[in-house]
């Protein structure tokens, strides 16, 4: 799963953390938190209603010097698109199978010393009643940490939030998630997820 990408080039890491800094300021965003001094970990991108959280997420990335690998919809990677993509950190998945996702996930984390895994809860940009909850069994099966990122388009604002180590307990686990985003303005508010988690 892992591969070379921006973020391994010194020139050009810096030049799109310049970017990213100008992106955000004449946007009116602002970053916040910092990167976790952890080795490895899962972060939830969240809300995620629109295409432009990818873009704002790219960007706190970069600014907070972080280096993710970002699971996206398969779709996304036809030609021209797919090369760009990989070279940012993006992973192509099926999300028909969720479990071969998971599975890969995990094993990602046992191959590498270093490694974050960046995953968005929701599996569309259209109105969801539920967290697809493969971020979950990713972090729990890898026994890592889930850190809870997040763009905030009330107060234009993205950044890092609480770190959540995964119990078991998964019901009692996604509330303490759940009621940190529940704070938290999606672009498209009435396309946030609001409803308990599902098995998938």
């Amino acid at each position: 799963m892992r591969g070379k990408t921006i973020h391994d080039s010194p020139i050009g890491k810096t030049l799109m953390r310049w970017l990213a800094r100008i992106v955000f300021r004449f946007t009116g965003w602002k970053p916040a938190g910092k990167r976790p001094s952890l080795s490895k970990y899962v972060i939830i991108a969240a809300p995620h209603t629109s295409n432009w959280d990818f873009l704002y997420t790219l960007c706190l990335a970069f600014i907070l010097e972080i280096k993710p690998f970002i699971m996206m919809k398969g779709d996304w990677f036809r030609w021209p698109l797919g090369p760009f993509l990989r070279w940012f950190g993006a992973i192509p998945v099926d999300r028909s199978k969720s479990t071969h996702i998971v599975a890969r996930g995990i094993e990602a984390f046992r191959k590498h010393s270093r490694f974050v895994l960046l995953v968005p809860p929701a599996g569309t940009r259209s109105k969801v009643m539920y967290w697809k909850t493969g971020f979950y069994h990713i972090a729990m099966g890898a026994k890592v940490p889930i850190v809870l990122g997040y763009l905030d388009y009330r107060r234009k604002v993205g950044g890092i939030g609480p770190i959540v180590h995964p119990t078991g307990d998964m019901e009692g686990d996604m509330k303490i998630i759940r009621d940190f985003y529940a704070g938290i303005t999606a672009k498209y508010p009435k396309q946030a997820l609001t409803s308990p988690a599902s098995a998938e």
